[in-house]
């Protein structure tokens, strides 16, 4: 399958690359005229780069690549700024002018990802099909009327549409300032945590297992709405001891009494649709959060 990958140089996107030419599909990447391709995509003749940005879109070279489906990934995603980032009304429109435009030279399929975000927060598993939406910051907002204007605009051409909603990835490639790498940066240095709401429990999926639900999905032509997730959830506070134990330093987590309430206290996925597909998890938490500690450690060691 010749896939278009926007975002090709991302967290996310760059492993999901890696994998998919790994499996013998034929991958276009996108990235920026300023970027390089990230070193640990395999360099061979079904990975192709093409370089441009969502804004000017470089049709010549996408429709020389003639992609038979697209996994649109880019997007604004820095911590501490995405969330409410006027970028975000932006890449809605980018994004709409993507899609209707891959349309017109005839790419048959399309993958948008979302985010857990989008849903209406409760004390349960989020389901597709019963958990109501209730996007809440403008990141989420932007991200569901992308989802429902193609929904709506699928409907009624009868063309094949996804979206996939991402819950919590972790590992080896992720920003610094994301919670995992933080806490061991933080342990390593000796400093300590008190955590302010340590029962509050996510949907941590590593980022292999992601690309590989993700890989999955397109490969099956999946059509509707799926969550990327584990399905099972683990609180800051396991995060945390984990972390700490991994350097050897257990006695630098400590938490305020009372706790604090988070108000993305429980956000767990119902994965039942992404396990009919055949996923499994292989990556467990404290395994993955060694492997993120290993290469901290072999950064700090260079």
């Amino acid at each position: 399958m010749k896939i278009l990958v926007t975002g090709a140089t991302g967290f996310i996107g760059s492993a999901f690359a890696k994998l998919a030419v790994t499996r013998g599909h034929e991958i276009g990447g996108m990235m920026l005229p300023t970027e390089n391709p990230p070193a640990h995509v395999p360099v061979n003749d079904r990975m192709v780069w093409i370089k441009g940005t969502l804004a000017d879109l470089p049709w010549r070279d996408i429709e020389a690549f003639r992609p038979d489906a697209c996994i649109h990934f880019a997007w604004i995603a820095t911590p501490g700024v995405y969330l409410e980032s006027p970028e975000n009304e932006k890449h809605l429109e980018w994004g709409l002018n993507l899609t209707r435009r891959l349309k017109g030279i005839g790419m048959g399929q399309f993958v948008g990802v979302g985010t857990c975000i989008e849903y209406k927060i409760t004390n349960a598993p989020l389901n597709e099909g019963r958990t109501p939406v209730d996007p809440t910051t403008l990141y989420s907002r932007c991200k569901n009327t992308l989802r429902e204007t193609l929904e709506a605009e699928a409907r009624k051409d009868g063309s094949h549409f996804c979206w996939g909603r991402v819950f919590y990835p972790y590992g080896v490639g992720e920003h610094p300032a994301r919670l995992c790498s933080s806490l061991i940066q933080k342990f390593r240095r000796g400093e300590k945590l008190v955590l302010k709401t340590p029962h509050s429990t996510k949907d941590y999926i590593y980022i292999d297992d992601l690309a590989a639900a993700i890989l999955l999905t397109v490969e099956k032509k999946f059509q509707g709405t799926i969550n990327w997730g584990t399905g099972v959830g683990v609180s800051v506070r396991q995060i945390a001891d984990a972390a700490a134990a991994l350097v050897g330093r257990p006695e630098l987590v400590e938490e305020i009494s009372p706790p604090e309430i988070d108000p993305l206290g429980y956000v767990v996925a119902d994965n039942s649709r992404l396990r009919q597909l055949g996923w499994r998890q292989q990556v467990e938490i404290l395994q993955g959060l060694k492997q993120l500690a290993n290469q901290e450690l072999s950064i700090r060691s260079s």
